[in-house]
């Protein structure tokens, strides 16, 4: 029988499962709507690395609910413990799930940027908490902070059951928390919300438009073998990365001309449109798009010194 066959059904919105994308590496590719009661709030990419001793989760989901499932499912590809958690940011469909994991690993040491433990420990997770149950209808209710406590930085490598990992962290980006993963073994990198594929999420008040370009331009030079989005299919750099990385470019280049030509987000937004067909079927694009403009144009008019 299939292996499908014994994913996690979410009734019409899906089944799920750890799928393979090399010989370490599994990732369980999540809805790209938002969170909501169908689909449990789950919607991101969590993902494991199978190592001789242990396996290690990135960013593990969205609330306790989900992390339990998303253990049943590691159980069915490794009988081996959960060793490390990476979470790569403040989003909360990322880490909520950490609960689950540090009742069943109690041991297992949770890793983040030291921006992302300051704002779990603080306003920001009780925000997340709210939001997830409020779009859940309350299926996340129960769910507990437990935050990262081991900081990691731009260039550090940390050995886990024998397993490397290079830490590129090249902040402000989707927010000012983020790091993206490198495995070095199997030159796979997990870039959190960093790049999306398939879908538009939203962009914080601390995020960069300017900064997701760099890094997403960055990653591509590193020339992975594997790149692993927060949300939609992993895959080569051509088919993973470059997609996000253009609509970016292409934001950049239609708001700065708009700019100059002295038009407003809103006009900028109507003029431009078409060429953004390409990306028109993403979900999330119909509420993102003009929030994208509008960021773009505050970026550029900061640094034109307004």
């Amino acid at each position: 029988m299939p292996l499908f066959a014994y994913a996690w059904d979410l009734g019409e919105t899906g089944t799920y499962h750890f799928e393979a994308i090399n010989q370490q590496v599994y990732v369980m590719h999540g809805p790209l709507e938002e969170p909501n009661k169908k689909n449990q709030g789950f919607m991101n990419n969590p993902a494991i690395i199978v190592s001789k001793t242990g396996i290690i989760v990135i960013d593990p989901g969205s609330s306790h609910l989900v992390g339990k499932q998303v253990l049943a499912e590691i159980k069915k590809v490794s009988s081996l413990p959960v060793v490390a958690v990476f979470n790569t940011h403040i989003h909360g469909d990322h880490w909520l799930a950490n609960q689950a994991l540090r009742e069943a690993y109690p041991e297992a040491n949770i890793y983040a940027h030291p921006k992302m433990i300051e704002q779990a420990n603080g306003e920001q997770g009780i925000i997340w908490l709210e939001s997830m149950e409020r779009m859940t209808e309350g299926l996340s209710r129960g769910t507990q902070v437990i935050a990262p406590e081991h900081a990691v930085i731009q260039d550090n490598i940390i050995t886990v059951a024998g397993a490397h990992f290079r830490i590129h962290a090249m902040i402000p980006t989707h927010t000012d928390t983020d790091i993206m993963i490198e495995h070095v073994e199997t030159k796979t990198l997990f870039l959190g919300d960093n790049c999306f594929y398939q879908r538009l999420g939203r962009f914080d008040t601390t995020a960069s438009i300017h900064g997701n370009i760099a890094a997403l331009e960055y990653a591509n030079k590193l020339k992975m073998a594997y790149y692993v989005p927060g949300h939609g299919q992993s895959g080569s750099a051509e088919s993973t990365v470059l997609p996000f990385l253009h609509y970016l470019q292409k934001l950049k280049q239609v708001v700065k001309a708009g700019f100059e030509a002295d038009l407003s987000d809103y006009e900028i937004k109507a003029k431009s449109a078409q060429q953004f067909d390409a990306w028109r079927n993403w979900s999330g694009f119909d509420v993102n798009f003009g929030r994208h403009i509008n960021k773009m144009y505050l970026e550029i008019e900061s640094l034109e010194g307004f």
